[in-house]
C-alpha cells in the first residue's frame, strides 16, 4: 500500500510539474517574438513526453497489478523465501539461488505468462530491474495473447 501512495503522490507532483512548465511554453509562444515561439515550443515539447511516459509507466504497473492478483487467485505467486541481512536486504547468494529456479522454471514452460511473472520477481530481488522489466512485459504480452519478441 505504501508504494502505491509514494506512486500516487509523485505521479501527481509529475503532473503538476508539467503543467507548471507547459504554462511558461504557452507564456514563451504568447510574447510573438519568432525565438520565444521556438522555446516555447521545445518547452512544450517536454511536458508531453513526461505525461507519455507517464502514462505507460502507470499501465505497465496497472498490467502487472492485475496479473499479480490473478496469480494470487490462483495460488501461483512466488513464495518470500529469501534469506535477509540484519539490516533487512536480500542476501544476494540466496536471491541467485531463486533465480536460477525461477530461470529454469520459464526454460521449462516459456509459453506461460505465470513462469515470466515469477522470472520477473526473480530479477527484481536480484537487483536487476531492467531484466525484471522486461520479463514483466513479456509475462503481461503473453497473458494478453500479443506476440513476444525472442529474447
Amino acid at each position: 500500500m505504501r508504494a502505491k501512495i509514494t506512486y500516487a503522490v509523485t505521479a501527481a507532483v509529475l503532473v503538476v510539474y508539467f503543467v507548471l512548465v507547459g504554462s511558461r511554453g504557452v507564456l514563451l509562444i504568447e510574447t510573438g517574438t519568432p525565438v520565444t515561439i521556438a522555446f516555447g515550443v521545445a518547452v512544450l515539447v517536454l511536458p508531453a513526453i513526461g505525461l507519455w511516459f507517464l502514462w505507460k509507466n502507470t499501465q505497465f504497473v496497472r498490467r502487472a497489478n492485475q496479473l499479480a492478483a490473478e496469480l494470487d487467485a490462483e495460488g501461483g505467486l512466488p513464495v518470500d523465501e529469501l534469506k535477509r541481512t540484519p539490516s533487512g536486504r536480500i542476501d544476494r547468494d540466496s536471491a541467485d539461488e531463486v533465480f536460477a529456479q525461477r530461470k529454469a522454471e520459464t526454460e521449462d514452460a516459456p509459453d506461460d505468462w505465470r513462469s515470466w511473472f515469477r522470472l520477473a520477481v526473480a530479477y527484481h530481488d536480484a537487483r536487476d530491474t531492467p531484466r525484471a522489466r522486461k520479463a514483466m512485459q513479456r509475462a503481461i504480452a503473453l497473458h494478453d495473447g500479443r506476440p513476444t519478441p525472442t529474447a
